[in-house]
């Protein structure tokens, strides 16, 4: 394993986890020291929980949006459980839990993307129960037409009225433009982090890749983009290369325990891209400026269209993008990992297989609930499953 980088050594240091705790007394603190520094300078954080919201909105607001993703582990969900059905995904039942016992205190607000029911259930229950000061449902089409677009844009232009009427701000034009950019040199940062995966070998691991998402979402983005720029430089001095026998692509449900990445790792693999809404599918596409488009509409547009979820239809074009960084990125088997119940996935999962086999790409399918951790059954199958790679003598072309 290569020396740890320094830039990785400072995420992990400030990287402290909205964790989940026995003790009640420490609710609604700020566990993340840049949310804690951000809350005491009398500003305002809104949570929200899907790709497909709109976050250049919030900052343009002059608001930090904190993504809610449950906790890194899994959660025992007794809270939750009482609140929504036990058919709803444990993404979203997790995050009820957390918010339930008063871990997201601090939000000034949540946004939702009503992309399944588990999610509009997670809304309406903050809702009925007044457990978030202000929550708000953002419709998303399920296709690409022409109606599809001027429905996505009315309801991105009505989050942005809500959030002024409720908060008392005005989200400018100007304001836009500059939350576009600043958004933007993220995901210019992490087409740059991702060239550096796509070397043989690469120059971070895929548990590596995880802890930079996480601290992401706890920090206020233009100190985040410094910190990433800072790790893609010293990648590309350092030359640092990851060992790995296999390289693979996680694909699937929400995930964001890095332990179960490092897992699928310490048995001789190194996870060099993945497709997931808590990985490549956030920062995949820019928000496109032109001078025929409104910042709300270019806004609009980069979220419909960005790299889709399984949700979305035609199916065809998350399979062609799948199948497209299969290639650019030398995958030799992809683990496919979806939370029970999570019912976009579920259904498109055969079909993505069918199609991967057809290319000489094996594929690992695991049934999981959100957080859990790499051990157990699913170690045994992923050590398993690259004994078969092993066997096949698969080889990077």
């Amino acid at each position: 394993m290569p020396k740890t980088l320094e830039t990785m050594r400072e995420i992990r240091a400030r990287n402290t986890t909205l964790a989940f705790t026995e003790e009640r007394q420490q609710a609604g603190r700020c566990h993340a020291p840049a949310l804690k520094a951000w809350k005491q300078q009398g500003k305002k954080i809104i949570g929200f929980q899907c790709t497909y919201v709109p976050e250049e909105l919030i900052h343009a607001a002059g608001m930090l949006p904190a993504r809610i993703t449950g906790d890194s582990r899994e959660l025992e969900l007794s809270e939750a459980n009482s609140y929504m059905y036990h058919n709803c995904c444990s993404f979203i039942r997790s995050c009820c839990e957390l918010i339930l016992n008063g871990h997201y205190n601090f939000l000034d607000g949540l946004v939702v993307a009503a992309t399944c029911d588990p999610t509009r259930r997670l809304s309406d229950v903050c809702l009925n129960y007044n457990l978030v000061p202000f929550v708000h449902a953002l419709t998303v089409p399920r296709k690409y037409t022409e109606e599809a677009h001027e429905l996505f844009l009315l309801e991105v232009i009505d989050l942005q009225h809500t959030l002024e009427e409720s908060f008392g701000v005005s989200i400018t034009d100007e304001a836009l433009r500059n939350s576009i950019e600043v958004f933007n040199r993220s995901r210019e940062l992490f087409r740059k982090l991702y060239e550096l995966k796509k070397l043989h070998p690469p120059a971070l691991t895929g548990a590596e890749t995880m802890e930079v998402y996480n601290a992401m979402f706890k920090y206020p983005r233009e100190e985040f983009n410094r910190i990433l720029e800072r790790l893609v430089d010293e990648l590309s001095a350092t030359r640092r290369a990851v060992d790995g026998k296999f390289r693979l692509m996680i694909s699937g449900s929400p995930l964001n325990n890095a332990e179960f990445i490092k897992t699928i790792e310490d048995l001789g693999a190194v996870v060099v891209v993945d497709e997931m809404c808590t990985g490549s599918r956030y920062w995949w596409d820019s928000v496109e400026t032109t001078p025929n488009l409104t910042p709300i509409e270019a806004i609009s547009q980069r979220y419909l269209n960005n790299q889709p979820c399984a949700r979305m239809m035609p199916s065809e074009k998350r399979f062609d993008t799948v199948l497209e960084m299969v290639k650019d990125y030398r995958v030799q088997g992809v683990v496919s990992q979806i939370i029970r119940y999570c019912v976009p996935y579920a259904h498109d999962q055969p079909l993505l297989r069918e199609r991967l086999e057809k290319h000489g790409i094996p594929v690992l399918e695991l049934d999981v609930e959100y957080g859990m951790a790499g051990m157990g059954q699913i170690r045994t199958r992923v050590q398993a499953f690259l004994e078969m790679l092993e066997a096949n003598q698969v080889q990077v072309s």
